[in-house]
């Protein structure tokens, strides 16, 4: 139950951050659209989309409610887009790597702390122990956050990056499908962990490594777990080279 309530709370922070540094970016190149239409704020309210932030916390990945970008506003409308696209997902990387060192140091003292007896048990220790599981929850739902919305894949942050990479004609003509493709994105999410797991139990299957890694293309949290994996270990690997953090 803990570990829902801490990701319940991890993923309003996470996503309030996420949208608000997309507008702050907006704002600052001369876009005012978020600030006038009330979004450039950290009040989670006004972006808060239920069913994203549902997966946020099923998943740890998922999304908010996108804010408002009028690209007429930037001097150079395809690179102002495309810094707006990459600083909700910017700042989700750099909230989940200050967290990595934060459980680190976290578990370091707490250790030192057991070690010499000055914490031996009760409510101190509890406080200590839900301080360590909120620290790693934060950590993924933040990264899970931010490598889930650079897929470049309507409505997410990394179809964004597409404007600077396709011509925009061809641009915009997937972008009006963006409706379709998001409930497409949906049922990839919940329908294909389902089928992912019903395949799973043939053991014709479970018994080739070759097989079962192919089937990995259903589900979209097994490929995007993978991936945090490899960037966790990472972002720990690289707080560890401090010594009194290994």
């Amino acid at each position: 139950m803990e570990t829902y309530i801490f990701a319940a709370v991890a993923a309003l922070i996470a996503l309030t951050a996420h949208e608000y540094c997309h507008g702050y970016a907006a704002y600052r190149l001369g876009d005012p659209t978020a600030r006038n239409m009330g979004r450039l704020t950290l009040n989670p309210i006004r972006h808060i989309d239920p069913i994203g932030a549902l997966c946020m916390v099923l998943f740890h990945f998922g999304w908010a409610k996108p804010v408002p970008i009028d690209p007429r506003y930037f001097k150079n409308p395809k690179r102002g887009f495309a810094i707006t696209a990459l600083m909700g997902p910017l700042c989700n990387l750099c909230l989940s790597f200050l967290s990595a060192g934060g459980y680190l140091l976290a578990r370091a003292l707490i250790l030192r702390a057991l070690m010499n007896g000055s914490l031996t048990g009760g409510l101190a220790f509890t406080v200590c122990e839900n301080a360590l599981l909120f620290l790693f929850v934060f950590h993924s739902v933040n990264l899970g956050l931010a490598i889930f919305n650079l897929i470049p894949i309507p409505p997410l942050d990394g179809s964004r990056l597409l404007s600077v990479i396709l011509p925009e004609r061809l641009y915009f003509s997937l972008m009006r499908y963006e409706r379709y493709i998001y409930f497409g994105l949906l049922g990839w999410l919940f329908i294909g962990d389902f089928l992912y797991d019903f395949l799973l139990r043939i053991s014709l299957i479970a018994e080739s490594s070759v097989l079962a890694s192919v089937l990995k293309l259903l589900s979209l949290s097994e490929l995007l777990g993978g991936a945090m994996e490899h960037i966790s270990n990472a972002m720990l690997w690289i707080w560890q080279r401090i010594p009194f953090l290994a």
